[in-house]
């Protein structure tokens, strides 16, 4: 079985651990019965763990319940980047070994809701574990005119080490903040003439996140000075996100790459459509 799922963005500015986005770079995961385990890669992350250490290979052996399996992964996602590529890998190796929810397996093994499931859905979700460790998940309007430019540094930030700096509490202005930023957020998406100046901006987590990344914040200052209309980290970073249309993304791009250049900064800028298929099995 072959499975072919969406990188994704998360949180979108002030939608912390809800929101996310499906976004057209993908990871592609086969797995075939085998007299005993193999294990090939190509892309993103090719060469890392090829072996039964591998996240795929580890997800594909406990659908499977044994390690007589050949699993192939190619990877258009860099790791540790912000854009879901660990929810994808677990998404699509579960699917490729036939688990009944994959979703549920990518949660566990990644822990982000939201963004597992904007790789299966596509489209723009809103995720939580809600009660019992269930998972509830709802699909959101999108504005097709939408556009998203992604700058990737090639500095890697772990998920785990951007949680670190996170506050126990935040104060009680800047949850009210939130409340209201990710609602106008959420009618911008939607229809794109709705779109407030202010929607992506956040204060539970990116403020105590940009001294992990010094170039961050003029570098989404500079987003949207390029024409942006909003601009946010993904994820936890290192790529950080400017949401644009039609008219603004190229212009949006090229200010991108002359900041990487000014900067010294070595990565990469791309200008990405929403993917709106998720999952697909064949």
């Amino acid at each position: 079985m072959r499975a072919r799922v969406p990188a994704s963005s998360a949180n979108l500015g002030p939608g912390f651990d809800a929101l996310a986005v499906a976004l057209t770079r993908y990871v592609e995961v086969t797995v075939e019965p085998a007299e005993e385990f193999a294990i090939s890669t190509e892309g993103c992350g090719a060469g890392l763990f090829d072996d039964e250490r591998h996240l795929g290979a580890r997800v594909a052996s406990r659908i499977l319940g044994h390690h007589r399996f050949a699993i192939h992964v190619s990877s258009e996602i860099p790791l540790s980047r912000g854009l879901g590529s660990s929810a994808a890998l677990a998404l699509a190796a579960a699917a490729a070994a036939g688990a009944p929810s994959p979703l549920t397996i990518a949660t566990e093994v990644d822990g982000h809701a939201e963004n597992a499931a904007a790789s299966l859905l596509g489209g723009l979700v809103v995720a939580s574990v809600l009660g019992s460790a269930s998972i509830t998940v709802r699909s959101l309007a999108l504005d097709p005119a939408w556009r998203f430019v992604v700058v990737v540094p090639d500095e890697e930030l772990a998920t785990a080490d951007a949680r670190r700096v996170l506050p126990p509490q935040v104060p009680f202005r800047d949850a009210v903040h939130n409340v209201a930023a990710v609602a106008l957020l959420i009618a911008g998406l939607a229809r794109h003439e709705d779109f407030c100046e202010g929607a992506m901006d956040d204060a539970l987590h990116q403020p105590y996140r940009m001294s992990l990344l010094p170039f961050a914040q003029p570098l989404l200052a500079l987003l949207r000075d390029a024409g942006a209309a909003g601009s946010c980290w993904s994820g936890a970073g290192s790529t950080m996100l400017a949401l644009c249309d039609d008219a603004s993304a190229a212009q949006v791009a090229r200010s991108a790459r002359e900041f990487l250049v000014t900067h010294s900064i070595a990565g990469d800028v791309w200008e990405l459509d929403a993917d709106r298929r998720g999952l697909h099995l064949s």
